[in-house]
């Protein structure tokens, strides 16, 4: 019984351990992000990551208000122009790939009016097998 207990809690101290070293890492890319989003913009405050590999989309679901001008960033780690993000309407018609120019890191737009979007995120290099997709929308002060 004492054996299993001394087992459970150094399993539970890694997946800690794991955990927290996790969540440094998207903190990290956060930072990043928080800077390429600039003082102009105010962040949604909601948390758009995955961990993708090559090959894996990861989805992500917002709703943009009319005569709003957002600032949607997106980074792949810390590393800017391996991440492609693509926004779609609900009827999946491209609205916007970042793909188009040069993967760059983020895209200022506006709507007339509020629209339901889904945000794609998926890896752009052949050198990156996997990593943490990090996603920032911000909205104009």
């Amino acid at each position: 019984m004492k054996k299993l207990l001394t087992i459970s809690l150094v399993i539970i101290a890694m997946v800690s351990g794991y955990n927290a070293s996790a969540q440094m890492g998207i903190d990290s890319i956060r930072i990043s992000c928080n800077e390429i989003m600039s003082d102009q913009y105010v962040p949604d405050g909601q948390n758009y990551y995955s961990f993708i590999s090559t090959g894996e989309v990861a989805e992500f679901y917002s709703t943009f208000y009319g005569n709003t001008t957002y600032r949607i960033v997106g980074l792949l780690g810390n590393d800017e122009g391996k991440l492609i993000i693509s926004v779609y309407d609900q009827e999946r018609n491209l609205l916007f790939s970042n793909k188009d120019f040069e993967n760059i890191a983020y895209w200022n737009f506006q709507f007339e009016n509020t629209l339901d979007c889904i945000i794609e995120a998926e890896i752009d290099s052949f050198d990156e097998m996997s990593g943490v997709a990090v996603l920032m929308i911000g909205f104009e002060k």
